[in-house]
């Protein structure tokens, strides 16, 4: 069987599961063994793959390691979304043979003191942050979640959630929006379908999207209004407001119309990966304000002729987004130099190897 390119629909620890990126592969047993095909190909089809979540899934086991081939000939773990080379074993299994170069990517700082990163999702094109309007939302949450969006490359979209719940949600969104410069903010409820229609007109045929959000925050809710069908499971909010856990795993679902949607379990804490263009992107009313300083390395606190400064003290500019934008800028300055770190460790590492198998190598000669 020909290699083919696939998509990655849902990540195990032992096995990615993906889905055809054409017809050739469509077909597999309950059991998640491959069918045999029209012409006695396992997991091959000449039927065109279902419409959405009832897509059969092809189980491709992962090597000891649980990693797949980078294109810069590195091993990293596969991820939702990710596009990959999909070849047979010698015993006719399935086996990953390459992964494809992601065009985008959202990435998060991994939990504790590890300089790792997590990356969430991969070549999506729209990221739907949501939060909910009930409990109120929390801004730095939007913002924190919409620095994460623009580093990946994609395009940020605020989805206010449980809109039937307040009173004012045009009211609420306007507040909201002023903390998500240059980004769309759409008060929605899923119950009622209010607001829905805007999110619909973004689900053009091949557009991948990604929700990411608080529990609580109705993402499941949200994913299976848009998709018009019960694709993902949902769960019900406990009595202090906030949220249960429904979804316990990354998957991607595709929706009727050809959009691709993954849906997220909820983020507890998002540490942040991000650079300049993406802070500037989330703060674009700060970004120019600094820009007027008196001086270009203005640390924005004490210094005379401070823009910012000014701003917080006239009131323009809100104490609270002034703290959130050093808090999250100082987050990504710290994850950049532990990054730097540990990449000149495993450069140093690499050599150190190199030169351990030249010396073996010329030994004897």
């Amino acid at each position: 069987m020909p290699s083919t390119t696939m998509r990655v629909a849902r990540v195990d620890r032992h096995a990615v599961h993906v889905l055809p990126l054409d017809a050739r592969w469509s077909g597999m047993a309950p059991d998640g063994v491959p069918d045999a095909g029209p012409d006695g190909v396992p997991g091959v089809t000449s039927g065109a793959p279902g419409a959405h979540a009832g897509d059969e899934l092809l189980r491709v086991d992962l090597d000891r390691d649980g990693l797949v081939p980078a294109p810069d000939g590195g091993r990293v773990p596969p991820t939702v979304g990710d596009v990959v080379v999909v070849g047979e074993r010698l015993d006719g299994a399935p086996h990953v043979t390459g992964l494809e170069p992601r065009r985008t990517a959202v990435v998060r700082d991994s939990a504790g003191g590890s300089s790792r990163t997590q990356v969430l999702a991969a070549n999506v094109d729209l990221v739907l942050v949501a939060e909910h309007l009930d409990p109120d939302p929390d801004l730095g949450r939007v913002e924190r979640l919409l620095t994460i969006a623009w580093t990946s490359g994609a395009r940020p979209v605020v989805v206010l959630t449980k809109a039937d719940l307040v009173p004012d949600p045009d009211g609420m969104a306007a507040e909201v929006a002023l903390a998500a410069p240059g980004s769309d903010v759409h008060p929605v409820s899923a119950t009622t379908g209010t607001g829905l229609d805007p999110l619909r007109a973004l689900l053009t045929p091949g557009t991948t999207l990604v929700v990411l959000g608080p529990s609580g925050a109705g993402k499941s809710t949200l994913v299976n209004a848009l998709a018009g069908a019960d694709v993902v499971a949902t769960g019900e909010r406990r009595a202090d407001g906030r949220g249960r856990h429904t979804t316990t795993r990354r998957e991607l679902v595709r929706l009727p119309g050809g959009a691709l949607l993954i849906d997220t379990p909820g983020l507890r804490a998002v540490g942040v990966v991000a650079d300049d263009a993406a802070l500037e992107a989330t703060f674009a009313d700060v970004a120019a304000l600094a820009a007027r300083c008196r001086f270009a390395d203005c640390a924005h606190r004490t210094e005379p002729g401070c823009a910012v400064r000014a701003a917080l003290e006239t009131g323009e500019l809100p104490e609270r987004r002034y703290r959130s934008w050093l808090r999250l800028a100082r987050e990504a300055a710290w994850q950049e130099r532990r990054s730097n770190a540990r990449l000149a460790a495993l450069e140093k590492a690499r050599w150190k190897q190199r030169t351990v198998e030249y010396h073996a190598s010329t030994r004897g000669r």
